[in-house]
């Protein structure tokens, strides 16, 4: 059964450029987390004790100022960071919209990146090839698939990221904003696959600052200010409205 567990998940890194001569031992930014000092070093509290629990069909948003540690979120939940302090439990397989460019190169076709962006995501070579036409399909690219990666628009890069990540129905699926791909028609067809991927018993989390969206996609709302969990609360009703985005 798919889930994600975090139990006092804590992350601390260095901060090497050095603030101001009169920076004090330790103060709270409006963004970015907390700032401090151990010795010497100043360092950035991005994460501090965040524990929440998900099961299978949740849709979590992720709430908050710049700053607040959604994004840095996102990417110890993919392994992109591992925590300083406290403890992960996932199950399922995970994979991640967090930029369109992510695992595709420049020179290569787009066929050629749906193979790259499947064996990053540890897809098997048979499951790539299993899944390569529809992918294609989906996308509407038509014959653009065979042409360089570094030729797409932004709308086309997008929508190859999106058809290729949510192919293969992965258990676990991880945005940083809505990706807006292509026109009215796309947006729609990204919706319907967004809805069929959380009613296969699937978990998304998806961070933005539409509060519209969160509140009509998700079905559980997680606010992080300066790293830490301001609050954890239930949408009523969300996956029954997820349809009108």
């Amino acid at each position: 059964m798919t889930s994600i567990k975090l139990e006092n998940v804590s992350l601390i890194y260095r901060l090497f450029e050095k603030l101001t001569l009169s920076a004090p031992d330790k103060r709270k930014g409006a963004l970015g987390g907390n700032i401090g000092r151990s010795g010497r070093t100043q360092i950035v509290q991005a994460l501090d004790n965040v524990s929440f629990e998900l099961k299978a069909g949740d849709r979590l948003g992720l709430v908050g100022p710049n700053g607040a540690g959604k994004t840095t979120l996102l990417k110890v939940l993919y392994g992109i960071y591992q925590p300083s302090g406290g403890a992960i439990f996932i199950k399922g397989k995970v994979d991640a919209l967090f930029n369109i460019n992510i695992g595709f190169r420049p020179e290569a076709t787009g066929r050629r990146n749906i193979v790259l962006r499947g064996l990053i995501s540890g897809w098997t070579e048979a499951e790539i090839e299993r899944k390569m036409e529809e992918i294609i399909e989906f996308s509407e690219l038509g014959d653009f698939i065979d042409v360089p990666f570094k030729a797409y628009s932004q709308g086309m890069a997008a929508r190859l990221a999106f058809s290729t990540a949510t192919a293969l129905d992965p258990e676990i699926l991880l945005m940083d904003e809505w990706i807006g791909a292509g026109d009215a028609s796309f947006q729609d067809k990204a919706k319907r696959r967004m809805d069929e991927l959380a009613e296969k018993a699937g978990i998304i989390v998806l961070a933005s600052h539409d509060a519209a969206l969160i509140d009509s996609f998700c079905t559980r709302k997680l606010t992080l200010r300066n790293g830490r969990v301001e609050s954890l609360t239930e949408i009523p009703e969300a996956a029954s409205s997820s349809s009108e985005l």
